[in-house]
C-alpha cells in the first residue's frame, strides 16, 4: 500500500511518500528524520488534537473554547465530540483550567477565560 502525505511538522511542508510492504514502512522525500517519523506514525496510529466549544451552564449564550490537552486516536474523535457536546460548566473558566477528565485517554482543557 503507498500513501502520500504531507508532513505538518514543520512550515516545509515536505511531499512524502510511504510505501507499506512486509510490515514495514518505507518514506521518502522527507528532508529531516521528523518527517519518516511523522509518516510512520501516521500509517500505523494516526491522532489528532480536537478543539471545540463547550457550554456555559450559568451564563446565557455562552461558550469557552476547548481542546484535548494532548492528542487522541483519530478514530476516536467522534467519541470525545459526543461527550463535549453532552457537558457543560459553570463560570469562571480560566484558560488550562482541565473541564472534562480523561475523554479518550486526554484531558478537556480551556482555551479561553470566561469570568
Amino acid at each position: 500500500m503507498i500513501r502520500n502525505l504531507v508532513c505538518i511538522l514543520c512550515p516545509r511542508g515536505c511531499n512524502l511518500t510511504a510505501k507499506q510492504e512486509n510490515g514495514t514502512i518505507t518514506v521518502t522525500g522527507n528532508t529531516c528524520p521528523r518527517g519518516e517519523k511523522y509518516a510512520i506514525h501516521e500509517c500505523t496510529n494516526p491522532v489528532r488534537t480536537v478543539t471545540s466549544i463547550l457550554r456555559i451552564s450559568n451564563r446565557d449564550g455562552i461558550m469557552v473554547s476547548v481542546k484535548t490537552a494532548a492528542p487522541i486516536a483519530k478514530s476516536r474523535m467522534f467519541e470525545a465530540m459526543e461527550k463535549i457536546r453532552s457537558t457543560s460548566v459553570e463560570a469562571p473558566v480560566h484558560i488550562g483550567d482541565v473541564l472534562i477528565r480523561d475523554v479518550c485517554g486526554a484531558d478537556i482543557i480551556a482555551t479561553k477565560n470566561i469570568d
